[in-house]
C-alpha cells in the first residue's frame, strides 16, 4: 500500500513539474516578474539620484550664502577701517604716531601706515609692532608705484581708493600679497597730503572672516586666472568639494573671494517622503525575492522528495536482507520484496496480519507468541539479534537472524518495531563444511605424523621384543635341562622379570602413540603445562635417541593451568619438537640440544598467559623460506605434506594465542606460542 502511494505521488510530482516548466503561462509569468523587478529598481535608482542632486544643490546654496556673507563682512570691515583712518587724519601731528600704533595693534592685517605730502614724499610712518617691518628687505620706494596710482585715483574720486595687489618679499625668504589703501587729506578744500595703509591679504582673510567661515570652508583671494593670492580656513581630504566665487568691489580695485566647502557625501534620504518610498520599494523587492526563493525551495523540496522516494524504493528492492515493520499491537505494517521472497508470501498477504504469522512453524507458535509479547512489552533489549526458524509457504524450514529496534516517528514517539531478517541457511552450511574439512585435515595431519613415526616405533620396539625373545629362549633351555641345579630356577625367575619389564616398555610406547592418534571430540579442559610436556615426552625421546639429541625441559614453578584442547596442544608441541630435532640432523651439528620451555607472560591487562618455547641449534630458517613457512602445503622435506606448521598456527589462534619464530644466536631457531590460563 505504501509503495503504491509512493508511486502515485512520484508520478504526480513528475507530471506537475513537467507541465509547469513547459506551459506558456510560466514563461509569461517570468517575464512579468522580470519587468516588475526592473521597474522597481529603476524607480529606486531615480529617487536616489534625485535625492542626491537635491542635497548637493542645498549644500551649494549654503556655500554661496556663506561666501556672500563673507564678502559683506569684508566690505563692512574695510569701511570701518576707512573711518578709522579719517579719524586718524583729524589728530594733531604730535598725537598721530601714538594713535597709528594703537590702530596697528588692533588690526593685525595692517602692516604700515604712512603720511605723504602732495608731492608724494613720506614725512611720517608707523610699522606694525606685531611683526617685523614689511619693507625691511625691499625698499619702500621700489614698490611704491601701486600706492601712487591708488592715491591718484583717490585724488580724482576725492575719497578712498585701493591699489592692485602685489607680492612683497620678506627677510625670512618668504613673501606675502599686499594691497594699499590711500585716503586723501583735505583742509579747507585743499589737498594737504595722503594717508596710505598697507594691508596683508592673508591676515585680512584670517582676521575678518576666518573665525566665522573658516571652520568648514577654505577661503582664498584669487585672480581671474585662478591663481591664489591668499588662503585660510580648514582643508579636509577625502570629502566631496563644492566651490563658489564672489566679487569684492573696492574703489579702484576688485578682489575675487573663492570659497571651497568640503562636505561628506550627500544623504540618500534627505526627506521623509523619499525615505518612505525607498523603504517601500526595498520591502517590495525583498518580498518578491523571498517569494521567488520560497517557490524555488518548494520545487526543490518536491523534487528531492520524489527522488528520495524513488531512491528508497530502489534501495529496498535491491536489498537481500528482509525488512519488516510492526506497530505497537504487533500487526505487520511493511515488508520489503526480500522478505516476501524469503518466506514465499506476497506483501498483500502479510500486511495487517498479527500473531500467529503464516511463516511461523506450527510446532513453535506458542514459543514465538511469548517472545513477541515480551518484545511488544518493551522488556527485550533493542538492537539485539537472536536466531529463529521460519517456514516458507511450501513448508520448508530455514534458520534466520532477526535484529529489531524501536521505530521512532518525527515527533520522537515510538510507533512500532523495525526488524531486519537475515537468512543464515547458507552460512550454517558453510560453517558445517568448514568444520568437517578442518576435522578431516587435522585427522590427516595426525595420521601423517604417526606414519612418519612408524619407522621410529619399529626401531624402538625391536629392542624390547628381541630381548623378550632372548630371555624366553634361555628360560626354555634351562627348563629342558634334566640336570639343572636349584640355581637355575633363580635364573629363570630373573629372565621372566626382564621379559615383563621389556613388555611393559613396549606397551607404554604403543599406548602413548595410541592416545595421540585416536580421534576425539574437541573438548577444552584445565591442563597443567607440565602434564602436556610429560604426555609427549615418550614420543620425543624416541626420536631424540635415534637422532642423538639431548632434550632439556624447563618449566617455571607455580604455572597456572591452561584452558585448552589437550590433544591439539600436544600435537603442536610434538610437531615443533620433531621439526627442531630434524633441523639438527646434519653432520656438522655435533652438540645437538633441544630445549622445551614453559613460563608465565602478561600480554593483556588482568589476564595471565603461558608461553611455550621450542629451541634448537640447527642451521636456522632462510629468508625466502621464512615468508612461506606457514603456507599450507609448503614444505622443505621430501616426504613432508606441508601441513604441520599451518595446523599448529590454526590450533594456537583458535585458543586465542599467537605462534611466531625468531633466529637463535649464534645459530638455531626459537618457536614460541602462547595459551590463555584457566580462570581460578
Amino acid at each position: 500500500m505504501r509503495d503504491r502511494m509512493g508511486n502515485r505521488l512520484r508520478r504526480a510530482l513528475a507530471s506537475w513539474t513537467a507541465a509547469e516548466s513547459a506551459s506558456p503561462w510560466s514563461l509569461r509569468r517570468r517575464s512579468l516578474w522580470a519587468a516588475l523587478v526592473a521597474l522597481v529598481i529603476a524607480v529606486l535608482v531615480t529617487l536616489v539620484w534625485l535625492a542626491g542632486r537635491y542635497e548637493a544643490s542645498q549644500v551649494q546654496a549654503e556655500l554661496e550664502r556663506d561666501a556672500a556673507d563673507a564678502v559683506s563682512d569684508l566690505r563692512s570691515s574695510l569701511s570701518r577701517h576707512v573711518q578709522a583712518v579719517q579719524a586718524l587724519q583729524a589728530q594733531s601731528a604730535e598725537f598721530r604716531q601714538a594713535a597709528a600704533l594703537a590702530l596697528l595693534r588692533q588690526n593685525r592685517e595692517w602692516l604700515r601706515v604712512e603720511w605723504r605730502d602732495p608731492q608724494w614724499h613720506v614725512h611720517q610712518h608707523a610699522d606694525s609692532p606685531l611683526r617685523a617691518p614689511a619693507f625691511e628687505r625691499t625698499p619702500r620706494q621700489e614698490v611704491a608705484n601701486d600706492a601712487l596710482q591708488a592715491c591718484q585715483r583717490a585724488r580724482r574720486f576725492n575719497g578712498p581708493a585701493y591699489s592692485s595687489t602685489y607680492f612683497l618679499p620678506q627677510s625670512d625668504g618668504l613673501g606675502m600679497e599686499v594691497m594699499e589703501l590711500c585716503l586723501p587729506q583735505l583742509q579747507l578744500g585743499q589737498l594737504v597730503g595722503f594717508t596710505v595703509v598697507t594691508y596683508g591679504l592673508q591676515e585680512l582673510l584670517a582676521e575678518r572672516v576666518g573665525a566665522t567661515f573658516g571652520r568648514r570652508n577654505e577661503m582664498s583671494f584669487v585672480e581671474p586666472d585662478g591663481t591664489r593670492l591668499a588662503i585660510t580656513g580648514a582643508h579636509r581630504r577625502g570629502l566631496r568639494m563644492f566651490t563658489t566665487q564672489q566679487l569684492l568691489d573696492l574703489p579702484g580695485h576688485t578682489l575675487v573671494l573663492r570659497m571651497d566647502g568640503r562636505r561628506a557625501e550627500p544623504d540618500l534620504f534627505p526627506n521623509v517622503l523619499t525615505a518612505l518610498v525607498t523603504g517601500m520599494s526595498i520591502a517590495l523587492i525583498t518580498v518578491m525575492v523571498l517569494l521567488v526563493k520560497d517557490s524555488r525551495r518548494r520545487l526543490k523540496a518536491e523534487r528531492d522528495l520524489a527522488e528520495a522516494l524513488a531512491f528508497r524504493k530502489a534501495m529496498e528492492d535491491s536489498l537481500v536482507t528482509g525488512l519488516r515493520a510492526r506497530d505497537q499491537q504487533g500487526r505487520i505494517t511493511y515488508v520489503n520484496p526480500a522478505f516476501c521472497q524469503m518466506v514465499g508470501w506476497e506483501a498483500e498477504d502479510l500486511l495487517g496480519r498479527n500473531a500467529p504469522m503464516p511463516y511461523w512453524p506450527p510446532e513453535m507458535v506458542d514459543e514465538y507468541q511469548q517472545r513477541q509479547a515480551i518484545r511488544l512489552a518493551g522488556n527485550a533489549p533493542p538492537r539485539e539479534g537472536f536466531e529463529s526458524v521460519f517456514m516458507r509457504q511450501d513448508g520448508t524450514r530455514f534458520p534466520v537472524l532477526i535484529i529489531e529496534a524501536p521505530l521512532i516517528s518525527v515527533q520522537g514517539e515510538q510507533t512500532g518495531w523495525m526488524g531486519a531478517v537475515i537468512d543464515i541457511s547458507e552460512q550454517r552450511r558453510v560453517e558445517e563444511l568448514s568444520r568437517a574439512s578442518q576435522e578431516r585435515l587435522q585427522a590427516t595431519a595426525r595420521l601423517a605424523t604417526v606414519g612418519e613415526m612408524a619407522s621410529l616405533l619399529s626401531h624402538e620396539l625391536n629392542q624390547p621384543l628381541a630381548a623378550i625373545a632372548s630371555y624366553a629362549n634361555g628360560s626354555l633351555n634351562l627348563l629342558r635341562d634334566p640336570g639343572a641345579q636349584p640355581q637355575t630356577l633363580e635364573d629363570v625367575h630373573m629372565a621372566l622379570r626382564r621379559i615383563a619389564e621389556q613388555a611393559g616398555r613396549a606397551g607404554r610406547v604403543i599406548n602413548s602413540v595410541h592416545d595421540f592418534v585416536r580421534r576425539r571430540d574437541q573438548a577444552r579442559e584445565a591442563v597443567a603445562p607440565q602434564a602436556l610436556l610429560d604426555a609427549i615426552a615418550p614420543l620425543v625421546n624416541l626420536q631424540a635417541r635415534k637422532l642423538q639429541v639431548r632434550v632439556l625441559t624447563r618449566v617455571e614453578p607455580k604455572l597456572p593451568a591452561l584452558w585448552c584442547d589437550r590433544t591439539m596442544v600436544e600435537q603442536v608441541l610434538l610437531n615443533l619438537a620433531r621439526n627442531g630435532m630434524q633441523s639438527m640432523d646434519r653432520p656438522d651439528c655435533l652438540d645437538r640440544v633441544l630445549v622445551l620451555q614453559a613460563k608465565r607472560v602478561t600480554l593483556k591487562a588482568q589476564q595471565s598467559w603461558v608461553e611455550f618455547a621450542v629451541t634448537d641449534v640447527g642451521t636456522g630458517i632462510e629468508a625466502d623460506v621464512a615468508t612461506q613457512l606457514f603456507t599450507p602445503f609448503f614444505t622443505t622435506k621430501a616426504e613432508g605434506m606441508g601441513l604441520g606448521l599451518s595446523l599448529c598456527r590454526t590450533v594456537v589462534e583458535q585458543h586465542g594465542g599467537h605462534l611466531e619464530f625468531e633466529a637463535q644466536q649464534p645459530k638455531g631457531t626459537v618457536f614460541r606460542f602462547t595459551l590463555p590460563a584457566a580462570a581460578p
